[in-house]
């Protein structure tokens, strides 16, 4: 399959004599040439962004909503060929780059029929007072590598939606689709509307600082984000950042493990465990511990393992880039040389028959110490620490690490008491009985080390917007 890529400048497709490659994660084979935006690039991007948003930003919402109609009619016919895209850069299976594709499409929808509406915020005899929403500029979106589309698309969409204009920025590791997305869209939006240019650190240096750029929404890494942070306070951003979870995951004495052993199977090891809000840190009660690691490890070693072939479908697959792979190999080597005990995985060499590609195999440890780097750090690969625990203040209190505040989930038969103890947890979202979905309708968003602002439901498209309030005297 030989396919060209450009970035996306005014609506032109643009080159670059500056390229570089992915590799594909399955079989370390390299994929395209891909164009690196300069700053020329980036400054006529921002230039089209600020003339496009003259006239965009002056339309109704009804208008805009028309169009994210039109964008989700544009994925759906080109899905084939963006999940083929999508499943050679980040080596999901056909089956999780469809995923990838139809959420995409889903977002779309959803905010084709949700925006920000004027609301009465004070009424009297005397006066009245309108809250209003406008747009705030040009929205720079610099997105991670997991769900290239899902979490570029909700960034896209959202700024779109309120009246502004994007310029996206996808991760260096998987910039295909997202190019090829916004290159299939071309002509949906008036020129400027939708950009996107590729490149790395120091183009997203670039969106950060320059004073064209009006909100910064990024996702990945909290230390990476501190700089985000730090480097838009110069010109006063808006800034949403989405960042490392480490969610906690608590099973009480009464859970019905049925349910919730395949739930937390699929909330650990779905797509490798790369996921913002996978199950990453696993408590069951004393008293179900020892029938609970048994059931996953089984259930695991079923349904959740190597397969080469990226046809089949499976919601296992490789980790989508070499520095990952070296940083989770990492971690299994020590939980190895600490002795710690692996039920099931732990193969860091020539996992596949291949003997290519950067697969892991799902890896369970019992009762790994609390202050190991399993633990204590967001591993964001396919190993699972499985801790046990007696007292509830106790559990509470190691849940609640500063690094683990995007999501966590509880299981129990009793959802009174299951509310009750999610309550306590320190996270954005907390799932009951389920493993952690995000709802389009829902604000997601993590508090401590793990996020400001969110993105998301009705609160999301807040941050995307001033609110100005219109007072009247009758």
């Amino acid at each position: 399959m030989q396919l060209q890529f450009y970035n996306i400048i005014n609506d032109e497709l643009r080159g670059s004599e500056d390229t570089h490659t992915v590799t594909d994660p399955r079989t370390e084979e390299e994929l395209w040439p891909c164009p690196i935006a300069t700053a020329s690039d980036f400054e006529d991007a921002v230039a089209a962004a600020s003339k496009a948003f003259l006239t965009w930003s002056q339309t109704s919402l009804a208008e805009r909503q028309a169009l994210l109609v039109k964008l989700a009619d544009n994925i759906k016919e080109h899905g084939d060929e963006l999940a083929a895209v999508l499943a050679r850069e980040t080596g999901k299976s056909t089956i999780l780059a469809n995923i990838d594709v139809q959420a995409a499409v889903a977002q779309s929808l959803y905010y084709s029929q949700n925006g920000l509406s004027d609301e009465i915020q004070h009424e009297d005899d005397h006066s009245r007072v309108i809250a209003t929403h406008i747009p705030i500029g040009t929205v720079g979106a610099i997105c991670p590598w997991n769900f290239p589309l899902i979490l570029s698309n909700i960034k896209i969409v959202s700024s779109l939606v309120t009246g502004n204009c994007v310029i996206v920025k996808p991760s260096p590791f998987t910039p295909y689709a997202v190019l090829k997305h916004i290159e299939l869209a071309r002509g949906i939006f008036p020129p400027g509307v939708l950009q996107v240019l590729n490149g790395g650190a120091e183009l997203g240096a670039a969106m950060c600082s320059h004073p064209g750029i009006h909100k910064i929404s990024f996702t990945g890494q909290t230390s990476t984000g501190k700089k985000v942070m730090a480097a838009c306070a110069k010109t006063l951003k808006k800034v949403t950042l989405e960042l490392a979870g480490n969610d906690a995951c608590i099973v009480l004495p009464d859970a019905d493990l049925d349910k919730a052993v395949p739930s937390i199977a699929s909330g650990g090891f779905f797509n490798a465990g790369q996921v913002c809000v996978a199950s990453k840190r696993i408590y069951v009660h004393e008293g179900i511990y020892d029938e609970f690691l048994e059931r996953l490890v089984r259930e695991v070693e079923e349904k959740y393992q190597v397969q080469e072939d990226g046809t089949v479908p499976s919601v296992f697959g490789p980790v989508d880039n070499k520095l990952q792979f070296e940083i989770v190999k990492g971690i299994i080597e020590d939980c190895k040389r600490r002795g710690f005990d692996i039920r099931t995985g732990g193969k860091t060499v020539d996992v596949a028959e291949s003997g290519k590609g950067f697969w892991l195999e799902p890896t369970i440890v019992s009762r790994p110490e609390e202050g190991s780097l399993l633990v204590q750090e967001e591993q964001f690969g396919p190993v699972l620490p499985i801790l046990g625990w007696s007292d509830e203040d106790d559990v509470v209190r190691r849940a609640n690490l500063a690094n683990a505040g995007l999501g966590a989930s509880v299981y129990s038969r009793d959802l009174k008491e299951a509310e009750r103890v999610a309550r306590r947890l320190e996270a954005g979202s907390v799932w009951i009985n389920q493993s952690e979905r995000p709802n389009f309708a829902a604000y997601f968003s993590g508090i401590k080390d793990s996020g400001f602002g969110g993105e998301m439901g009705r609160q999301g498209l807040l941050s995307y917007a001033y609110t100005k309030c219109l007072h009247f005297t009758k």
